[in-house]
């Protein structure tokens, strides 16, 4: 068990919302799952907590009712290494309504902000040369997916 597990509050879609994130990370597996029993506040036998492991984190989704929906004050980020999975993410995430954004970042059907990042961006945009750090900063600025070749082109000056 890791120490720290994000915990995200559903309303009443936890389990829709679990079955289709196990379905978009190929190494992901449910590690428990808690139903309402008899004379709890929600529907008996209706997901109550979950417990899932996406690409080795565990995230814990539990269905809490109205009165906390989902922000951007919080995202989970993909680091992707290459353009393909950078591309497989972003269009699995944004299946069934989701919302691109701006930056790398999208909202799932859900309302679950993500950042889907090319692991190559935080390496160049902390590089000791400032001006190439901004050069990728503005090609990033001005992306809603975000492109590899064309930030790696920025960086070098192209």
């Amino acid at each position: 068990m890791q120490k720290i597990s994000p915990f995200i509050w559903f309303d009443n879609n936890a389990e829709e919302a679990m079955n289709f994130y196990l379905s978009v990370f190929k190494d992901s597996k449910v590690i428990r799952v808690a139903r309402n029993p008899a004379g709890s506040p929600g529907p008996q036998g209706t997901l109550l907590v979950a417990s899932i492991q996406l690409e080795g984190q565990e995230i814990i989704l539990m269905n809490g009712g109205p009165g906390h929906p989902l922000t951007d004050a919080i995202s989970l980020t993909v680091n992707c290494v290459s353009q393909d999975e950078v591309d497989y993410y972003w269009n699995e995430l944004l299946e069934g309504g989701g919302k691109e954004i701006a930056c790398g970042w999208l909202k799932d059907k859900f309302g679950l902000s993500w950042q889907v990042t090319p692991v190559i961006l935080p390496r160049l945009l902390g590089d000791p040369d400032r001006a190439k750090a901004g050069r990728v900063m503005q090609a990033m600025m001005k992306m809603v997916k975000l492109d590899i070749p064309t930030l790696m082109a920025a960086a070098q000056g192209k």
